[in-house]
Protein backbone atom coordinates (compact mmCIF):
# COMPACT_ATOMS: atom_id res chain seq x y z
CA UNK A 1 0.00 0.00 0.00
CA UNK A 2 1.47 3.14 -0.86
CA UNK A 3 2.40 5.44 1.99
CA UNK A 4 0.66 8.53 2.35
CA UNK A 5 3.00 12.10 1.86
CA UNK A 6 2.74 13.44 5.29
CA UNK A 7 2.53 17.32 3.73
CA UNK A 8 0.75 18.50 0.77
CA UNK A 9 2.48 19.53 -2.50
CA UNK A 10 0.73 23.16 -1.27
CA UNK A 11 2.27 22.70 2.03
CA UNK A 12 5.77 21.67 1.08
CA UNK A 13 5.42 25.24 -1.62
CA UNK A 14 4.21 27.46 1.10
CA UNK A 15 7.62 25.84 3.35
CA UNK A 16 9.71 26.21 0.66
CA UNK A 17 8.98 29.95 0.38
CA UNK A 18 9.42 30.56 3.90
CA UNK A 19 12.74 29.23 3.89
CA UNK A 20 14.06 30.86 1.07
CA UNK A 21 12.98 34.14 3.17
CA UNK A 22 13.95 33.77 6.46
CA UNK A 23 17.15 31.33 6.05
CA UNK A 24 19.19 34.16 4.15
CA UNK A 25 17.81 36.74 6.66
CA UNK A 26 18.35 34.89 9.77
CA UNK A 27 21.94 34.20 9.03
CA UNK A 28 22.78 38.09 7.57
CA UNK A 29 21.06 38.98 11.58
CA UNK A 30 23.04 36.02 13.56
CA UNK A 31 26.86 37.16 11.31
CA UNK A 32 25.70 41.01 12.76
CA UNK A 33 25.00 39.78 16.19
CA UNK A 34 28.23 37.65 16.25
CA UNK A 35 30.65 40.15 14.32
CA UNK A 36 28.58 43.08 17.41
CA UNK A 37 29.78 40.90 20.11
CA UNK A 38 33.41 40.37 18.64
CA UNK A 39 33.40 43.98 18.61
CA UNK A 40 32.41 44.61 21.84
CA UNK A 41 34.67 42.05 22.80
CA UNK A 42 37.38 43.84 21.60
CA UNK A 43 36.39 47.25 21.98
CA UNK A 44 37.00 48.27 18.35
CA UNK A 45 34.28 51.24 18.29
CA UNK A 46 36.55 52.50 20.59
CA UNK A 47 40.13 51.31 19.26
CA UNK A 48 38.77 52.65 15.92
CA UNK A 49 38.31 56.12 17.39
CA UNK A 50 41.86 55.95 19.29
CA UNK A 51 43.42 55.30 16.19
CA UNK A 52 41.83 58.49 14.35
CA UNK A 53 42.67 60.48 17.52
CA UNK A 54 46.01 59.00 17.67
CA UNK A 55 46.40 60.62 13.90
CA UNK A 56 44.80 64.02 14.86
CA UNK A 57 47.48 64.35 17.43
CA UNK A 58 50.43 63.48 15.00
CA UNK A 59 49.17 65.89 12.42
CA UNK A 60 48.65 68.68 14.98
CA UNK A 61 52.14 68.08 16.42
CA UNK A 62 53.56 68.55 13.03
CA UNK A 63 51.52 71.56 12.06
CA UNK A 64 52.32 73.15 15.59
CA UNK A 65 56.33 72.80 14.89
CA UNK A 66 56.05 73.80 11.27
CA UNK A 67 54.39 76.90 12.71
CA UNK A 68 57.29 77.14 15.16
CA UNK A 69 59.64 76.73 11.85
CA UNK A 70 58.27 79.65 10.40
CA UNK A 71 58.40 81.85 12.83
CA UNK A 72 61.99 81.06 13.42
CA UNK A 73 62.35 81.57 9.95
CA UNK A 74 60.83 85.48 10.32
CA UNK A 75 62.89 85.75 13.19
CA UNK A 76 66.17 84.47 12.20
CA UNK A 77 66.15 86.35 8.64
CA UNK A 78 66.25 89.62 10.10
CA UNK A 79 68.98 88.78 12.35
CA UNK A 80 72.16 90.34 12.95
CA UNK A 81 75.62 88.67 11.93
CA UNK A 82 77.84 87.61 14.58
CA UNK A 83 79.56 90.66 14.38
CA UNK A 84 77.18 92.74 13.79
CA UNK A 85 75.35 92.04 16.80
CA UNK A 86 74.81 94.78 19.62
CA UNK A 87 72.23 95.91 21.90
CA UNK A 88 70.22 98.27 19.14
CA UNK A 89 70.21 95.98 16.19
CA UNK A 90 68.94 93.22 19.00
CA UNK A 91 66.08 95.86 20.23
CA UNK A 92 65.01 96.20 16.41
CA UNK A 93 64.52 92.35 15.96
CA UNK A 94 62.26 92.53 19.61
CA UNK A 95 60.07 95.62 18.38
CA UNK A 96 59.61 93.96 15.00
CA UNK A 97 58.53 90.11 16.17
CA UNK A 98 56.25 91.47 19.59
CA UNK A 99 55.93 87.83 20.38
CA UNK A 100 59.49 87.26 21.39
CA UNK A 101 60.08 87.63 24.83
CA UNK A 102 64.08 87.96 24.68
CA UNK A 103 66.70 87.89 21.69
CA UNK A 104 70.62 86.88 22.33
CA UNK A 105 73.76 86.32 20.77
CA UNK A 106 76.86 84.81 21.85
CA UNK A 107 80.25 85.01 20.59
CA UNK A 108 83.16 83.84 22.20
CA UNK A 109 84.75 87.39 21.67
CA UNK A 110 81.75 89.28 23.04
CA UNK A 111 80.57 86.65 25.04
CA UNK A 112 76.28 87.05 25.88
CA UNK A 113 74.60 89.95 24.18
CA UNK A 114 71.19 89.74 25.24
CA UNK A 115 67.88 91.90 24.65
CA UNK A 116 64.21 91.80 26.76
CA UNK A 117 61.93 93.29 25.91
CA UNK A 118 61.00 96.47 28.19
CA UNK A 119 57.40 96.19 29.29
CA UNK A 120 58.58 92.59 30.59
CA UNK A 121 62.34 93.85 33.03
CA UNK A 122 59.23 96.07 34.91
CA UNK A 123 58.15 92.74 36.28
CA UNK A 124 60.57 91.89 38.82
CA UNK A 125 59.88 88.06 38.58
CA UNK A 126 60.47 88.27 35.09
CA UNK A 127 63.31 90.49 35.26
CA UNK A 128 65.01 87.80 37.77
CA UNK A 129 64.14 84.92 35.53
CA UNK A 130 65.89 86.79 32.67
CA UNK A 131 68.80 87.26 34.83
CA UNK A 132 68.93 83.21 35.90
CA UNK A 133 68.81 82.44 32.41
CA UNK A 134 71.21 84.86 30.69
CA UNK A 135 73.23 83.14 33.36
CA UNK A 136 72.45 79.58 32.71
CA UNK A 137 73.16 80.80 28.85
CA UNK A 138 76.74 82.25 30.22
CA UNK A 139 78.14 79.27 31.93
CA UNK A 140 76.23 76.68 29.19
CA UNK A 141 78.10 78.42 26.58
CA UNK A 142 80.98 79.09 28.43
CA UNK A 143 81.79 75.24 28.89
CA UNK A 144 79.77 73.47 25.75
CA UNK A 145 80.00 76.19 23.37
CA UNK A 146 81.45 73.98 20.82
CA UNK A 147 79.81 71.40 20.97
CA UNK A 148 76.58 73.44 21.36
CA UNK A 149 77.81 75.31 17.67
CA UNK A 150 77.97 71.66 16.23
CA UNK A 151 74.30 70.46 17.78
CA UNK A 152 72.97 73.02 16.51
CA UNK A 153 74.33 73.25 13.08
CA UNK A 154 73.21 69.31 12.92
CA UNK A 155 69.95 69.50 14.08
CA UNK A 156 67.41 68.19 11.90
CA UNK A 157 64.81 70.86 13.02
CA UNK A 158 65.13 72.81 9.91
CA UNK A 159 62.26 75.91 8.41
CA UNK A 160 61.79 76.42 4.68
CA UNK A 161 64.85 78.05 4.31
CA UNK A 162 67.11 75.28 5.57
CA UNK A 163 68.27 76.85 8.88
CA UNK A 164 68.98 74.61 11.45
CA UNK A 165 67.22 75.40 14.53
CA UNK A 166 67.45 74.06 18.24
CA UNK A 167 64.58 73.96 20.63
CA UNK A 168 64.88 73.48 24.60
CA UNK A 169 61.92 74.17 27.09
CA UNK A 170 62.38 77.16 30.03
CA UNK A 171 59.27 78.03 32.47
CA UNK A 172 58.83 81.01 34.06
CA UNK A 173 56.79 82.04 36.50
CA UNK A 174 53.97 85.46 36.72
CA UNK A 175 52.30 85.43 40.25
CA UNK A 176 50.88 82.31 40.67
CA UNK A 177 51.13 81.08 37.54
CA UNK A 178 54.34 78.84 36.15
CA UNK A 179 54.42 79.80 32.17
CA UNK A 180 55.79 77.94 29.68
CA UNK A 181 58.29 78.81 27.19
CA UNK A 182 60.72 77.56 24.09
CA UNK A 183 63.64 78.67 23.29
CA UNK A 184 65.27 79.17 20.18
CA UNK A 185 69.36 78.57 18.87
CA UNK A 186 70.42 78.59 15.57
CA UNK A 187 74.05 79.70 13.88
CA UNK A 188 74.20 83.47 13.49
CA UNK A 189 76.28 84.04 10.32
CA UNK A 190 79.32 85.77 10.32
CA UNK A 191 79.37 88.19 7.24
CA UNK A 192 83.80 89.09 8.14
CA UNK A 193 83.97 85.54 7.09
CA UNK A 194 85.05 84.97 10.68
CA UNK A 195 83.90 82.17 13.13
CA UNK A 196 80.12 81.65 14.11
CA UNK A 197 77.86 82.67 16.94
CA UNK A 198 75.20 80.92 18.46
CA UNK A 199 72.07 83.19 17.99
CA UNK A 200 68.76 82.48 19.55
CA UNK A 201 65.33 84.28 21.02
CA UNK A 202 62.69 83.03 23.45
CA UNK A 203 58.78 82.77 22.59
CA UNK A 204 56.84 84.85 24.87
CA UNK A 205 54.78 82.85 27.07
CA UNK A 206 51.58 84.84 27.24
CA UNK A 207 51.52 84.65 22.68
CA UNK A 208 52.38 80.37 23.30
CA UNK A 209 49.39 80.43 26.00
CA UNK A 210 47.06 82.69 24.49
CA UNK A 211 47.15 82.71 21.01
CA UNK A 212 49.26 80.54 19.22
CA UNK A 213 48.35 76.94 20.71
CA UNK A 214 44.57 77.80 21.43
CA UNK A 215 44.58 79.23 17.72
CA UNK A 216 46.57 76.15 16.40
CA UNK A 217 44.01 74.03 18.19
CA UNK A 218 40.79 75.56 16.62
CA UNK A 219 42.26 75.50 13.01
CA UNK A 220 43.62 72.18 13.49
CA UNK A 221 39.96 70.27 14.27
CA UNK A 222 38.59 72.79 11.85
CA UNK A 223 40.24 70.52 9.59
CA UNK A 224 38.92 67.25 10.49
CA UNK A 225 35.54 66.21 8.36
CA UNK A 226 34.91 62.93 10.52
CA UNK A 227 31.93 62.90 12.45
CA UNK A 228 33.59 61.64 15.55
CA UNK A 229 36.74 64.39 15.20
CA UNK A 230 34.14 67.22 14.66
CA UNK A 231 33.02 66.80 18.13
CA UNK A 232 36.37 66.06 19.54
CA UNK A 233 38.20 69.14 21.74
CA UNK A 234 41.56 69.61 22.40
CA UNK A 235 44.31 70.94 25.03
CA UNK A 236 48.06 71.83 25.67
CA UNK A 237 49.51 70.57 29.26
CA UNK A 238 52.59 70.32 31.16
CA UNK A 239 54.15 66.31 30.97
CA UNK A 240 53.36 66.25 34.91
CA UNK A 241 50.42 68.23 34.89
CA UNK A 242 46.82 67.45 34.10
CA UNK A 243 45.95 71.26 34.24
CA UNK A 244 45.65 72.71 31.00
CA UNK A 245 47.93 75.25 29.60
CA UNK A 246 45.75 76.31 26.29
CA UNK A 247 42.79 74.50 25.04
CA UNK A 248 40.41 74.62 21.95
CA UNK A 249 37.48 76.99 22.52
CA UNK A 250 35.29 74.21 23.42
CA UNK A 251 37.21 72.21 26.19
CA UNK A 252 34.59 71.34 28.66
CA UNK A 253 37.39 69.84 31.23
CA UNK A 254 37.65 66.22 31.86
CA UNK A 255 40.36 62.74 31.26
CA UNK A 256 41.62 62.86 27.89
CA UNK A 257 41.05 59.91 25.74
CA UNK A 258 44.39 60.33 24.08
CA UNK A 259 47.85 61.89 24.58
CA UNK A 260 50.81 62.59 22.97
CA UNK A 261 54.16 63.59 24.50
CA UNK A 262 55.37 66.74 21.63
CA UNK A 263 59.07 66.83 20.67
CA UNK A 264 60.48 69.57 18.34
CA UNK A 265 59.23 72.94 18.49
CA UNK A 266 57.40 72.17 22.14
CA UNK A 267 59.00 69.64 24.12
CA UNK A 268 58.52 68.94 27.57
CA UNK A 269 54.79 69.57 26.85
CA UNK A 270 51.81 67.29 25.86
CA UNK A 271 48.26 67.31 23.54
CA UNK A 272 45.41 65.99 24.43
CA UNK A 273 42.53 65.28 22.72
CA UNK A 274 39.04 63.70 24.08
CA UNK A 275 35.12 64.22 23.00
CA UNK A 276 33.12 67.17 23.79
CA UNK A 277 31.02 66.16 26.81
CA UNK A 278 31.13 62.38 26.35
CA UNK A 279 33.71 59.96 26.30
CA UNK A 280 34.84 56.84 23.81
CA UNK A 281 33.12 54.32 26.53
CA UNK A 282 29.91 55.81 26.17
CA UNK A 283 30.25 56.27 22.30
CA UNK A 284 30.92 52.95 21.88
CA UNK A 285 28.02 51.60 24.61
CA UNK A 286 25.83 54.09 22.38
CA UNK A 287 26.88 52.21 19.04
CA UNK A 288 26.53 49.07 20.39
CA UNK A 289 23.04 49.79 22.13
CA UNK A 290 22.07 51.09 18.88
CA UNK A 291 23.27 48.82 16.61
CA UNK A 292 21.52 45.65 18.79
CA UNK A 293 18.49 47.72 18.69
CA UNK A 294 18.52 47.98 14.67
CA UNK A 295 19.21 44.40 14.61
CA UNK A 296 16.26 44.04 16.94
CA UNK A 297 13.88 45.96 14.98
CA UNK A 298 15.32 44.07 11.54
CA UNK A 299 14.25 40.87 13.50
CA UNK A 300 10.71 41.94 14.34
CA UNK A 301 10.19 43.33 11.11
CA UNK A 302 11.53 40.33 9.79
CA UNK A 303 9.55 38.23 11.94
CA UNK A 304 6.41 40.38 10.98
CA UNK A 305 6.89 39.88 7.50
CA UNK A 306 7.27 36.38 7.45
CA UNK A 307 4.05 36.01 9.60
CA UNK A 308 2.30 37.87 6.88
CA UNK A 309 3.62 36.44 3.88
CA UNK A 310 2.35 32.85 5.51
CA UNK A 311 -1.27 34.40 6.10
CA UNK A 312 -1.36 35.73 2.32
CA UNK A 313 0.12 32.54 1.40
CA UNK A 314 -2.14 30.56 3.22
CA UNK A 315 -4.97 32.63 2.20
CA UNK A 316 -4.17 31.61 -1.35
CA UNK A 317 -3.85 28.13 -0.65
CA UNK A 318 -7.13 27.93 0.95
CA UNK A 319 -8.18 30.14 -1.86
CA UNK A 320 -7.27 27.59 -4.34
CA UNK A 321 -9.03 25.03 -2.23
CA UNK A 322 -12.51 26.72 -1.85
CA UNK A 323 -12.39 26.81 -6.11
CA UNK A 324 -11.27 23.38 -6.06
CA UNK A 325 -14.59 22.65 -3.51
CA UNK A 326 -16.27 25.41 -5.61
CA UNK A 327 -15.71 23.39 -8.97
CA UNK A 328 -17.09 19.91 -7.59
CA UNK A 329 -20.41 21.42 -5.74
CA UNK A 330 -21.05 23.23 -8.73
CA UNK A 331 -20.48 20.37 -11.08
CA UNK A 332 -22.87 18.71 -8.68
CA UNK A 333 -25.60 21.14 -8.95
CA UNK A 334 -25.47 21.16 -12.67
CA UNK A 335 -25.35 17.53 -12.70
CA UNK A 336 -28.33 17.40 -10.40
CA UNK A 337 -30.80 19.30 -13.06
CA UNK A 338 -29.54 18.08 -15.96
CA UNK A 339 -30.33 14.30 -14.53
CA UNK A 340 -33.91 15.40 -13.72
CA UNK A 341 -34.22 17.11 -17.02
CA UNK A 342 -32.81 14.10 -18.96
CA UNK A 343 -34.45 11.14 -16.88
CA UNK A 344 -38.09 13.03 -17.55
CA UNK A 345 -37.39 13.76 -21.02
CA UNK A 346 -36.72 10.43 -21.87
CA UNK A 347 -39.95 8.86 -19.70
CA UNK A 348 -41.68 11.33 -22.18
CA UNK A 349 -39.89 10.47 -25.44
CA UNK A 350 -41.12 7.05 -24.78
CA UNK A 351 -44.59 7.85 -24.32
CA UNK A 352 -45.36 5.49 -21.04
CA UNK A 353 -47.64 7.73 -19.40
CA UNK A 354 -51.17 7.37 -19.84
CA UNK A 355 -53.06 10.86 -18.38
CA UNK A 356 -52.84 14.65 -19.58
CA UNK A 357 -52.07 15.12 -15.78
CA UNK A 358 -48.82 13.14 -15.82
CA UNK A 359 -48.00 15.16 -18.83
CA UNK A 360 -48.31 18.25 -17.69
CA UNK A 361 -46.49 17.33 -14.32
CA UNK A 362 -43.65 15.90 -16.27
CA UNK A 363 -43.57 19.67 -18.19
CA UNK A 364 -43.44 21.88 -15.46
CA UNK A 365 -40.76 19.80 -13.68
CA UNK A 366 -38.43 19.91 -16.82
CA UNK A 367 -39.45 23.88 -17.16
CA UNK A 368 -38.69 24.10 -12.91
CA UNK A 369 -35.14 21.96 -12.99
CA UNK A 370 -34.36 24.35 -16.45
CA UNK A 371 -35.26 27.27 -14.08
CA UNK A 372 -32.90 25.92 -11.36
CA UNK A 373 -30.54 25.29 -13.82
CA UNK A 374 -30.76 28.90 -15.59
CA UNK A 375 -30.73 29.99 -12.31
CA UNK A 376 -27.28 28.66 -11.86
CA UNK A 377 -25.61 29.45 -14.90
CA UNK A 378 -26.68 32.96 -13.97
CA UNK A 379 -25.09 33.06 -10.55
CA UNK A 380 -21.71 31.85 -11.93
CA UNK A 381 -22.17 34.28 -15.00
CA UNK A 382 -22.74 37.04 -12.55
CA UNK A 383 -19.69 36.48 -10.12
CA UNK A 384 -17.25 36.13 -13.19
CA UNK A 385 -18.77 39.55 -14.91
CA UNK A 386 -18.25 41.47 -11.04
CA UNK A 387 -15.03 39.28 -10.48
CA UNK A 388 -14.14 41.25 -14.24
CA UNK A 389 -14.95 44.34 -13.13
CA UNK A 390 -17.81 44.23 -16.28
CA UNK A 391 -21.62 43.73 -14.15
CA UNK A 392 -23.78 46.31 -15.69
CA UNK A 393 -27.19 46.74 -13.97
CA UNK A 394 -30.43 47.85 -15.93
CA UNK A 395 -31.90 50.42 -13.26
CA UNK A 396 -35.80 51.26 -14.22
CA UNK A 397 -38.51 52.04 -12.47
CA UNK A 398 -40.03 49.01 -11.10
CA UNK A 399 -43.07 47.66 -8.82
CA UNK A 400 -41.06 46.27 -5.92
CA UNK A 401 -44.79 44.33 -4.78
CA UNK A 402 -45.31 42.80 -7.92
CA UNK A 403 -41.72 41.82 -8.03
CA UNK A 404 -41.88 39.86 -5.20
CA UNK A 405 -45.31 38.19 -6.47
CA UNK A 406 -43.93 37.10 -9.57
CA UNK A 407 -40.35 35.83 -8.42
CA UNK A 408 -42.49 34.17 -5.22
CA UNK A 409 -45.07 32.48 -8.25
CA UNK A 410 -42.34 31.46 -9.92
CA UNK A 411 -40.20 29.37 -7.04
CA UNK A 412 -43.62 28.53 -5.14
CA UNK A 413 -43.74 24.79 -6.42
CA UNK A 414 -40.35 24.84 -5.53
CA UNK A 415 -41.21 25.34 -2.22
CA UNK A 416 -44.19 23.13 -1.71
CA UNK A 417 -42.17 20.49 -3.10
CA UNK A 418 -39.37 20.60 -0.41
CA UNK A 419 -42.53 20.73 2.15
CA UNK A 420 -42.05 24.34 2.89
CA UNK A 421 -44.68 26.20 4.22
CA UNK A 422 -44.47 29.58 2.50
CA UNK A 423 -45.90 33.22 4.32
CA UNK A 424 -46.38 36.01 2.40
CA UNK A 425 -46.19 39.45 4.05
CA UNK A 426 -46.51 41.89 1.52
CA UNK A 427 -47.47 45.53 2.49
CA UNK A 428 -49.40 47.64 0.34
CA UNK A 429 -47.64 51.22 0.53
CA UNK A 430 -44.77 49.90 -1.13
CA UNK A 431 -43.79 52.90 -4.10
CA UNK A 432 -41.79 51.95 -7.09
CA UNK A 433 -38.03 51.90 -6.70
CA UNK A 434 -35.66 52.12 -9.52
CA UNK A 435 -34.11 48.60 -9.48
CA UNK A 436 -32.22 46.19 -11.61
CA UNK A 437 -35.49 43.87 -11.64
CA UNK A 438 -33.32 40.84 -12.67
CA UNK A 439 -30.56 41.12 -10.24
CA UNK A 440 -33.36 41.85 -7.24
CA UNK A 441 -35.02 38.62 -7.80
CA UNK A 442 -32.13 36.70 -8.46
CA UNK A 443 -31.30 38.13 -4.65
CA UNK A 444 -34.56 37.09 -3.35
CA UNK A 445 -34.27 33.63 -5.17
CA UNK A 446 -30.91 33.26 -3.77
CA UNK A 447 -32.02 34.03 -0.20
CA UNK A 448 -34.97 31.56 -0.39
CA UNK A 449 -32.57 28.58 -2.13
CA UNK A 450 -30.68 29.27 1.34
CA UNK A 451 -33.76 28.46 3.46
CA UNK A 452 -34.43 25.50 1.39
CA UNK A 453 -30.78 23.98 1.81
CA UNK A 454 -30.17 24.78 5.33
CA UNK A 455 -33.27 24.03 7.23
CA UNK A 456 -34.01 20.45 8.51
CA UNK A 457 -36.61 19.53 10.89
CA UNK A 458 -39.00 23.11 11.17
CA UNK A 459 -39.50 23.72 7.28
CA UNK A 460 -40.76 27.53 7.16
CA UNK A 461 -39.93 30.09 4.84
CA UNK A 462 -41.37 33.89 5.54
CA UNK A 463 -40.98 36.30 2.82
CA UNK A 464 -41.68 39.98 3.59
CA UNK A 465 -41.65 43.40 1.76
CA UNK A 466 -42.14 46.98 3.86
CA UNK A 467 -41.52 50.37 4.16
CA UNK A 468 -39.40 51.38 7.13
CA UNK A 469 -37.27 54.54 7.96
CA UNK A 470 -37.11 56.56 4.52
CA UNK A 471 -36.16 52.69 2.99
CA UNK A 472 -37.78 49.44 1.58
CA UNK A 473 -36.74 46.27 3.71
CA UNK A 474 -36.97 42.88 1.91
CA UNK A 475 -36.53 39.94 4.34
CA UNK A 476 -36.87 36.35 4.12
CA UNK A 477 -36.98 34.47 7.30
CA UNK A 478 -36.65 30.55 7.81
CA UNK A 479 -36.72 28.53 11.34
CA UNK A 480 -33.18 26.40 9.75
CA UNK A 481 -29.93 25.67 11.84
CA UNK A 482 -28.89 29.37 11.70
CA UNK A 483 -25.77 31.20 11.64
CA UNK A 484 -22.91 31.41 14.50
CA UNK A 485 -22.50 34.78 15.33
CA UNK A 486 -18.65 34.51 14.46
CA UNK A 487 -19.45 33.33 10.73
CA UNK A 488 -22.35 36.37 10.73
CA UNK A 489 -19.92 38.61 8.97
CA UNK A 490 -17.61 35.91 6.90
CA UNK A 491 -20.77 34.05 4.91
CA UNK A 492 -21.17 37.55 2.83
CA UNK A 493 -17.03 36.69 1.82
CA UNK A 494 -17.25 34.53 -1.61
CA UNK A 495 -16.68 30.79 -0.98
CA UNK A 496 -17.09 31.19 2.02
CA UNK A 497 -19.24 28.41 4.30
CA UNK A 498 -20.01 28.05 7.63
CA UNK A 499 -18.47 25.08 9.55
CA UNK A 500 -21.70 23.86 10.70
CA UNK A 501 -21.70 20.14 9.50
CA UNK A 502 -25.10 20.50 7.46
CA UNK A 503 -23.64 23.47 5.72
CA UNK A 504 -20.66 21.25 4.64
CA UNK A 505 -22.38 18.10 3.66
CA UNK A 506 -25.16 20.86 1.73
CA UNK A 507 -23.57 21.22 -1.94
CA UNK A 508 -23.28 24.81 -3.04
CA UNK A 509 -21.44 26.95 -4.61
CA UNK A 510 -20.61 29.73 -1.78
CA UNK A 511 -21.55 32.56 -4.14
CA UNK A 512 -25.03 32.93 -3.62
CA UNK A 513 -24.71 35.58 -0.50
CA UNK A 514 -21.34 37.06 -2.40
CA UNK A 515 -23.67 37.81 -4.84
CA UNK A 516 -26.42 39.26 -3.18
CA UNK A 517 -24.32 41.64 -1.49
CA UNK A 518 -22.59 43.03 -4.34
CA UNK A 519 -26.01 43.48 -6.02
CA UNK A 520 -27.51 45.10 -2.83
CA UNK A 521 -24.94 47.68 -2.65
CA UNK A 522 -24.64 48.71 -6.16
CA UNK A 523 -28.34 49.52 -5.73
CA UNK A 524 -26.99 51.87 -2.85
CA UNK A 525 -28.42 49.14 -0.03
CA UNK A 526 -27.32 47.09 2.64
CA UNK A 527 -28.11 43.70 3.20
CA UNK A 528 -27.77 41.90 6.96
CA UNK A 529 -28.62 38.86 8.89
CA UNK A 530 -29.86 38.31 12.15
CA UNK A 531 -29.29 34.88 13.29
CA UNK A 532 -29.45 32.07 16.57
CA UNK A 533 -28.15 29.01 16.08
CA UNK A 534 -30.49 25.98 15.96
CA UNK A 535 -33.34 28.99 16.05
CA UNK A 536 -33.27 30.63 12.02
CA UNK A 537 -32.07 33.37 10.16
CA UNK A 538 -33.58 36.43 9.28
CA UNK A 539 -31.84 38.21 5.98
CA UNK A 540 -32.53 41.70 5.30
CA UNK A 541 -32.29 43.61 2.09
CA UNK A 542 -32.36 47.22 2.67
CA UNK A 543 -32.87 49.75 -0.46
CA UNK A 544 -33.40 53.36 -0.34
CA UNK A 545 -36.34 55.25 -1.77
CA UNK A 546 -36.43 56.96 -4.71
CA UNK A 547 -35.14 60.86 -3.43
CA UNK A 548 -31.81 58.94 -2.49
CA UNK A 549 -31.13 56.65 -5.27
CA UNK A 550 -31.93 59.51 -7.56
CA UNK A 551 -27.34 60.73 -6.42
CA UNK A 552 -26.42 57.09 -6.45
CA UNK A 553 -28.27 55.92 -10.11
CA UNK A 554 -25.25 57.50 -12.19
CA UNK A 555 -21.69 55.90 -10.06
CA UNK A 556 -24.40 52.51 -9.75
CA UNK A 557 -24.38 52.20 -13.53
CA UNK A 558 -21.23 51.07 -13.80
CA UNK A 559 -20.41 49.07 -10.97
Amino acid sequence: MPRKPRWSEKTRLLLTMELAVVLPAAALVLVSVLHLQSLQRSRGVEAAIQRDFDQVLGISEKQMNEKAYELADEVSINFPTAGEACSESLDRILAAHPYVDEVFVWDPKLKLVARTQPHLMRDPAFSEKTADFDHMMIGWMGVDYMDTLKEVATSPLKGERGTAYYFFPDWISRGQKRLYRSAVLFIAKDSQGGKNAVGGFVFDADYLQSQLFPQMLDTILSQQANEEKDSAVMMVRAKSDYTPIASSASWDGGEAERVRDLEGAFSGLTLAIKLHGTTLAAIEQHFMRMSFLTLGIISVLLAGGLILTHRNVSREVALARLKSDFVSNVSHELRTPLALIRLYAETLEMGRLTTPEKYQEYYRIIRKESERLSALINNILDFSRIEAGRKEYDFRETDMRELVCTTLDSYRYQIEQNGFALEERIDEDIPPLRVDREAIARSLVNLINNALKYSQNKKYIRVSIFRQNGSVKLQVKDRGIGIAQTDQQKIFEKFYRAGDPLVHNTKGSGLGLSLVQHIVRAHGGAVGVESVPGEGSTFTIELPLREQMKSQGASAQGA
